[in-house]
């Protein structure tokens, strides 16, 4: 059998999520009037100039689908190395969302999730829960340098391995080497941090004139929104941040404990609720079961392939099992299914739980062979992740930390300033936004982002898991506080009408 056991290690350490309404406009809070008139895009033109930008119409593809998103794109090239500007440059992968109305004078960013996703790539997901938001604003679509259209560190190496009872170490090992080797003959890794694509984001803005950034990031984009607002405050007007990472985090080190969290908390919902019971027991004690017994013997599973139903054989083991689970507790519809996919393992039937593999491989497969994730990862976290004792019988152990240090022996390490880890601090108005349930970056991470910040409000959405920026009303207040700009000021009584969704006793659904 064969089993892409990179692909899922390096699956289990990263994801971003997704997902709107009607607004009425307010003047901000500190009086701001809304500025028009510099970058109005003449009706039924398919050509423009913003600063020194040429855009023309475009259509902008969507994965696995035949739709596309009309846009208007920009070439705009960068030093690969902004200390060599002399030297090789680099073509990055601009994009332009019009405004549904006569836009103000600042730009939506989305600033994409992994490392390793593309924003242009990501924009369908989040379109919807931006609506409101870019009623009245352009979006700036950049795909980060390395992801991608913008000079791609994309590996492409053969991920899978036969006769692998185990993850092997030594396996990462030689598909890192041969990632470098491919991506080195065009491209120096060390220069695709999120430092670099700081001065990229800069330097777009002041090519477009020097407009004010509303930036949304999601996951590790909320990493480079805060490391742009240390660099450059005076070109931030509002900042977004869904499923936020501290600066002072060091990505993968704690990834098995929140997954542990997480799943805990989960779990206690169906032991406090008597059909759940009944039905499961207690799912975290059948989940270390079902762990244990697949540490002790994989197996070949065969089931039916949930995408083109054509019969399908694959080996299923701990850490195949922990990257599935860990897939499935990122969204409250696919957490609710836990419990029951267990159980069925359990009982012999695996196709349940396999069945999801396909998410794993479809949204995770670019970022297994992404060396712009091991650019991030190996200058900005990997001296600082240690292996945790306590870890050792958690579902992840400590796979991740083995993964990035193994890694990061062979990777170059790009520049990490010194006051990279320091937090974000200022008065730039913050809405950060979390998950109670969310397997990777806890509530406890926003909390600890907003108490640096003057004016940030932080909003937990209850029974929620990872990037929620879609959920419910969220969309409208996304809005409202880009309008405003006061996040104290913003009525999110309506956040609290968010749920956990019950979980599914059998194939027809939860309890009644």
């Amino acid at each position: 059998m064969k089993k892409k056991s990179l692909q899922v290690a390096l699956a289990l350490a990263v994801v971003v999520g997704v997902f709107a309404w009607k607004q009425v406009r307010k003047p901000a809070a500190d009086a701001e009037p809304p500025s028009q008139g510099r970058y109005v895009i003449p009706a039924g033109a398919d050509a423009f100039t913003f600063g020194t930008l040429a855009f023309k119409a475009c259509e902008l593809p969507q994965k696995r689908s035949a739709a596309t998103t009309a846009a208007f794109c920009a070439p705009f090239e960068v030093p690969e190395d902004w200390d060599k500007p002399d030297g090789r440059r680099i073509a990055l992968n601009l994009a332009l969302v019009r405004s549904a109305e006569a836009p103000d004078d600042d730009f939506v960013v989305l600033l994409a999730g992994g490392p390793g996703q593309a924003a242009i790539e990501s924009w369908p997901q989040v379109a919807g829960a931006l609506g409101p938001a870019t009623k009245r604003r352009h979006v700036l679509l950049l795909d980060q340098r390395g992801t991608g259209e913008s000079h791609p560190l994309a590996c492409d190496t053969d991920l899978d391995a036969d006769a692998l009872p185990e993850f092997d170490l030594d396996h990462v090992r030689e598909q890192t080497r041969a990632c470098l080797d491919k991506v080195s003959a065009n491209a120096d890794p060390a220069q695709y941090t999120t430092t670099v694509a700081v001065r990229d984001l800069e330097a777009l803005r002041q090519a477009l004139g020097g407009p004010r950034y509303d930036l949304v990031g999601i996951s590790y984009g909320t990493r480079v929104a805060q490391q742009y607002l240390k660099r450059h405050p005076d070109g931030v007007r509002t900042i977004v941040l869904d499923s936020p990472v501290p600066n002072e985090l060091a990505l993968g080190g704690e990834h098995a404990r929140n997954l542990e969290d997480a799943l805990k908390a989960q779990f206690a919902r169906c032991t406090t609720d008597a059909a759940c019971t009944a039905a499961f027991g207690d799912p975290y004690l059948k989940l270390q079961k079902l762990r244990d017994g697949l540490r002790a013997a994989p197996r070949d599973v065969r089931y039916p392939d949930p995408v083109d139903f054509t019969s399908t054989t694959r080996r299923l083991d701990a850490w195949g099992l922990a990257g599935l689970v860990r897939i499935f507790a990122y969204s409250p519809e696919t957490a609710a299914l836990i419990p029951l996919a267990i159980e069925q393992a359990l009982a012999g039937n695996d196709a349940p739980l396999m069945g999801q593999i396909k998410i794993l491989q479809d949204g995770m497969g670019e970022l297994a062979g992404s060396g712009m994730q091991l650019s991030v990862m190996c200058a900005e976290d990997a001296d600082r992740v240690e292996r945790d004792p306590a870890a050792e019988d958690f579902l992840l152990g400590n796979l991740l930390v083995d993964v990035v240090k193994a890694q990061c022996e062979i990777w170059p390490r790009g520049v990490r300033p010194a006051d990279f880890n320091e937090p974000a601090t200022g008065d730039v108005p913050v809405l950060v936004l979390s998950g109670e349930f969310d397997p990777v970056t806890p509530p406890r991470y926003g909390e600890a982002v907003v108490k640096h910040l003057t004016r940030a409000r932080h909003i937990v959405a209850k029974g929620q898991g990872h990037a929620i920026l879609g959920r419910g009303c969220i969309p409208r207040l996304m809005s409202r506080f880009m309008d405003e700009r006061d996040p104290a000021a913003l009525d999110t009584s309506c956040v609290d009408t968010l749920g956990a969704t019950p979980h599914l006793i059998d194939y027809n659904g939860a309890a009644p």
